[in-house]
């Protein structure tokens, strides 16, 4: 009995270690499933959130590409919707950098991301008759356009001041860390500019950042940061003398007719020459110190002739009637309005400038444009194969049409004077004036290269160019039916309003279509052709 016992026992026991064997088993490979399981659902969930469907079950393969593709058009909807409720190619992002009575500066901040393959902001500067933007340097370079008024410019090249006297359509570079100041010289005029900001050597620091050397507390000179007997050796003047440099209390810009002006600068500017050098004069023999040693080399003469630049001769006249003053001889702007148009018809006319025109072009990377469309043109569909495209509609109204890569509306909104838009490189767009009246834009290209717009509609188009049975084939319609829709516009670049309905109105003969198609032809820029000139 008590072996049975003993065996009843051993067996109640190996039951047991079995039973708990199986437990233990089967709750490994319960974790195991459930840490399978749960990393299948996190990247599950992952995957989703990523917009991709990869952990499709068999037998669902179809349904599932199905619904990834219905995803994808949602989203790419969503973004076609948002970029149109914010009316995303126009610049609306603007910011007061500058305020004063005699002046303001305001900047449109650009599109950062990477449909925009260079951002540039757009700065538009408004100045009182007779202010001063005072001396300053930049960390960013600056393309200046002269859109309404004269202006002098004074700017430090290779070393030396030089002056030179703009007038409107004037356009003028101005590099990164160059130090300059800009005058309204009219009487009654004020001066309106607009300039591209060009943030790729900025600090990164705010939209751009300004260092002014004239100033006192506001702006604040970047001489006062260094400690007065640094300055006071610096220069080899008194502590006196150095508060009477540094006494601008009055803003960026300034008047110069300013009688209660407490810095001396601004008076001094406003006179003319022989008056301007006689109390030079004055100042200098007064105020000059002796110098009891030969490396004494700073005194009050040579600090007023480095502030103010001034030289009894080299007064010259360029041929476009500008003049030049200072040390230095500045590098020459360019008159957009006397160039001769590069494209013009009945129905408008446009002008570019790149490197090969403007030399100081060369160093911005920078283009030029500007267009003026009669009522109701249209600048024919086209595409930039080369740059992102910045307007600012200067006069009139319009429409702009801008197209996605897969061939759906990405924008079409109204214009009108003082908008600022941009397209990406690549991107299909097209300018329309409104029947009111003409529609004139000017802008800037992230490239001095010819830009070599290709146009995708009208007489000299890509179509036209690209003309034979396979292009037919893409659009699923004969040869003869493609060049019969391509030859019904004779015209090219700048198209006519209600091309159609004019054409139904009066009906040209073949020959007369002919010759026109031919004409314009002649005057049209050849844009099938190497971009990299």
């Amino acid at each position: 009995m008590k072996k049975m016992g003993n065996k009843v026992a051993l067996l109640a026991l190996v039951l047991v270690l079995c039973y708990g064997l199986a437990m233990v088993v089967s709750f490994v490979e319960d974790e195991v499933w459930r840490g399978e399981s749960e990393g299948r659902k996190d990247r599950r969930r992952e995957r989703e959130r990523e917009g991709r469907k990869d952990w499709r079950r068999e037998g669902e393969g179809e349904e599932e590409e199905e619904e990834e593709e219905e995803e994808d058009w949602r989203r790419e909807r969503e973004k076609r919707e948002e970029w149109s409720t914010k009316e995303g190619f126009l610049l609306q992002d603007s910011k007061r950098v500058v305020k004063t009575d005699a002046g303001e500066m305001e900047v449109v901040r650009s599109f950062v991301g990477k449909i925009v393959d260079r951002p540039l902001h757009i700065g538009f500067i408004t100045m009182e008759p007779k202010t001063l933007f005072i001396p300053q340097y930049l960390d960013s370079s600056l393309v200046i356009f002269i859109r309404r008024g004269e202006a002098k410019i004074g700017l430090i090249y290779e070393d030396e001041l030089g002056e030179r006297w703009l007038k409107t359509g004037d356009v003028y570079h101005i590099p990164a860390g160059s130090a300059f100041y800009l005058v309204n010289t009219a009487e009654g005029q004020k001066l309106h500019v607009i300039c591209s900001i060009d943030p790729s050597e900025g600090l990164g620091v705010g939209t751009f950042q300004s260092f002014f050397i004239g100033g006192g507390t506001y702006p604040q000179s970047v001489l006062a940061g260094f400690e007065p007997e640094t300055l006071s050796r610096a220069f080899n003047v008194s502590y006196a003398e150095l508060r009477d440099l540094f006494g601008l209390k009055r803003g960026p810009i300034i008047y110069l007719n300013d009688s209660h002006s407490s810095n001396a600068w601004p008076k001094i500017m406003q006179m003319k020459e022989h008056a301007r050098l006689q109390h030079l004069k004055k100042l200098m023999d007064s105020h000059e110190e002796p110098a009891p040693k030969e490396e004494q080399t700073w005194s009050w003469r040579k600090l007023l002739n480095s502030m103010v630049g001034m030289e009894t001769e080299n007064k010259k006249r360029d041929d476009r009637g500008t003049s030049n003053k200072g040390k230095g001889k500045t590098p020459d702007s360019y008159n957009l309005y006397d160039r001769h148009p590069d494209f013009s018809n009945d129905y408008g006319w446009s002008v570019a400038l790149d490197k090969h025109d403007f030399s100081p072009l060369k160093h911005s990377g920078i283009g030029i444009y500007l267009v003026n469309l009669t009522a109701g043109a249209m600048m024919a569909p086209h595409v930039n194969p080369t740059a992102t495209e910045y307007g600012i509609v200067l006069r009139g109204s319009g429409t702009i049409q801008i197209v996605f890569p897969n061939g759906t509306n990405a924008m079409s909104s109204e214009i009108a004077e003082g908008d600022v838009f941009f397209v990406p490189r690549y991107f299909p767009f097209c300018q329309i004036a409104s029947r009111s009246g003409p529609l004139e834009f000017f802008g800037f290209t992230t490239s001095a290269h010819r830009n070599r717009p290709q146009f995708l509609a009208g007489s000299n188009s890509l179509i036209g160019a690209m003309m034979g049975p396979e292009l037919a084939a893409s659009f699923g319609i004969t040869l003869e039916r493609l060049q019969d829709i391509d030859k019904a516009q004779p015209y090219g670049v700048i198209l006519p309003p209600d091309t159609k309905t004019k054409r139904r109105e009066e009906p040209l003969s073949p020959d007369t279509k002919t010759k026109r198609r031919e004409d314009e032809h002649a005057r049209e820029p050849k844009v099938i052709k190497s971009f990299w000139e």
